[in-house]
């Protein structure tokens, strides 16, 4: 029955947990702090970094292209790091921060000097978050949020651009490419001419994907998301290394077991953690969780 009140959301963010470790897609999206009814999250320096660099670039994007420029982007991202600063973004050390800090400031001046399709029209999706049903009969819905969509004028087509501030190239096999093109595809009326990875760290201009077949990542996602789904109405997420848990879960049952230190809230109502150390080998009975 379709029901968004009811449906089971999923992201790329979601699967890609629930396929890394099913007991963490549990604790990060479903688990609620008793204490505090709110959802748990974790931050580290990279995850910071990319933060705060998303916030810069992707504000530009409702702005007139001319007025884009105008102001230099360290000046908005000065505020933008603020958010972060500290152990409000993993950082245990003023080095740390200040090297990652740095980074950033280096992504945003290469954009200034490069900025490619940045300096094209763009494309804003109404919804504030794009969604649509992934499966009416099976009452799941995908969503997710894109960086950058390139208004192609000549024709009338969308560049999806997704920004990386990571050394890593995005892994062959992931559904990220697939899930964004799903979603631009069904949330919007244009249609989509190319897809890009823009990795910011080592990139002046974005690395050009091939674009997969929509009928085979909807299918394929489908699956993914009733295996999902299935799991949510059986309560059972499993780690794939067993009771000890994976680097995956670790910090999240780290958390749970008092190990973690709260930083802060982020703008979703999450609890956000930092966890020292990622090794811990904390049970569910220590957690008090029953998975």
């Amino acid at each position: 029955m379709k029901d968004k009140f009811t449906a089971v959301w999923v992201s790329h963010s979601s699967i890609s947990d629930f396929l890394k470790c099913p007991r963490a897609y549990y604790l990060h999206n479903v688990y609620r702090d008793k204490a505090t009814g709110h959802k748990i999250t974790l931050i580290n320096p990279s995850l910071a970094l990319g933060q705060a660099v998303h916030e810069v670039v992707e504000s530009l994007s409702v702005l007139a292209v001319e007025d884009r420029f105008r102001q230099p982007l360290w000046k908005k991202f000065e505020p933008t790091w603020k958010k972060v600063s500290g152990k409000q973004g993993g950082f245990l050390d003023i080095a740390t921060e200040n090297h990652y800090k740095d980074q950033g400031l280096k992504m945003l001046k290469m954009i200034e000097e490069n900025p490619g399709p940045l300096k094209n029209l763009a494309v804003k999706i109404k919804a504030g978050l794009p969604y649509f049903w992934l499966s009416e009969e099976d009452n799941i819905i995908l969503c997710g949020k894109i960086d950058w969509l390139e208004y192609l004028k000549d024709e009338d087509k969308i560049h999806i651009i997704d920004f990386k501030t990571g050394k890593q190239k995005q892994d062959a096999d992931s559904l990220q490419l697939s899930i964004y093109y799903l979603l631009v595809e069904n949330c919007q009326d244009r249609v989509v001419a190319k897809a890009s990875y823009w990795y910011l760290g080592h990139s002046k201009t974005p690395n050009e994907m091939k674009l997969p077949d929509k009928k085979e990542s909807h299918e394929k996602l489908l699956i993914i998301a009733k295996q999902l789904k299935l799991a949510r109405q059986l309560n059972r997420f499993k780690c794939p290394q067993g009771e000890s848990g994976c680097r995956v879960c670790q910090p999240y049952l780290a958390i749970i077991a008092g190990k973690g230190e709260q930083v802060g809230i982020n703008d979703f109502k999450q609890d956000v953690y930092i966890v020292a150390k990622p090794g811990f080998n904390s049970s569910p009975d220590e957690t008090s969780i029953v998975l």
